[in-house]
């Protein structure tokens, strides 16, 4: 064979390979899957000091979430997944009855979410049956701030910060100042004007307890030295007899 001939068919030969080499590669690629990133918030002049809180991170200053976290179905704890969750189960066929095994997921979408307290988009995972209930109770703030345990728990931890965060905001204090001063209860700081001197609630909760414990009768209030007391007679409204029919006439 002349040597030019081994040349071409040579070369022909490694450029066929690396085609198929690239082939390969492309194939697999497509195939490959990168780890997804957490969402990140949009930035507005609310969240400049306080800035909305993390699904993941660690945060301190937010109080524990009274429930913990979910132990099945964990992503539900970075979004606003309800009380969904993964199931499982079997496709029966019907000539057979072979079962197949199976799962149905919940319908997770990822949205923004408008917060008036905030004033800004939130965006966030959540469920479709979620997005009612957000929808019927008059926005993502009514939702946040429901007081009923099963909301409580529907909200799971990434419910619960945010809920924490937009408690902070201005607006929302403003509206429990309001609905305290309806009840008839003092501000949020002037509790500790009530008590008495030297004394300080947690004091009053442990003096408390330990009566409990003794089981002792507890005096509320102090007692007045003029009190006037209505005695009321033995026959106040007696029951009387019923007239008869001649008696009703008479009348």
């Amino acid at each position: 064979m002349p040597p030019s001939r081994a040349l071409a068919g040579g070369v022909a030969f490694l450029s066929s390979a690396a085609r198929g080499s690239r082939a390969s590669t492309s194939a697999l690629r497509q195939f490959t899957t990168t780890t997804t990133l957490p969402y990140k918030q949009p930035k507005g002049p609310a969240t400049r000091e306080l800035p909305i809180p993390s699904p993941s991170a660690q945060h301190p200053e937010i109080p524990a979430y009274p429930f913990g976290p979910r132990a099945t179905y964990k992503q539900s704890n970075k979004g606003l997944y309800g009380s969904a969750s993964i199931r499982f189960g079997n496709n029966v066929s019907e000539k057979y009855n072979v079962k197949t095994r199976r799962k149905w997921r919940p319908n997770v979408q990822t949205r923004r979410l408008y917060s008036e307290s905030l004033g800004q988009m939130i965006r966030t995972r959540v469920t479709t049956r979620v997005l009612r209930t957000i929808d019927k109770v008059g926005g993502l703030d009514n939702y946040l701030l429901g007081t009923k345990t099963q909301r409580l728990k529907d909200l799971g931890p990434w419910g619960w910060r945010l809920r924490w965060r937009i408690m902070q905001t201005p607006k929302v204090r403003a509206m429990f100042a309001r609905e305290r001063e309806e009840l008839g209860l003092p501000p949020q700081g002037a509790v500790q004007e009530f008590l008495p001197e030297g004394e300080t609630a947690e004091s009053l909760m442990r003096q408390t307890d330990e009566m409990l414990s003794r089981e002792d009768e507890f005096e509320i209030g102090e007692q007045e030295a003029d009190v006037h007391v209505d005695v009321v007679p033995d026959n106040f409204m007696a029951e009387e007899k019923r007239p008869s029919g001649a008696e009703v006439k008479n009348l």
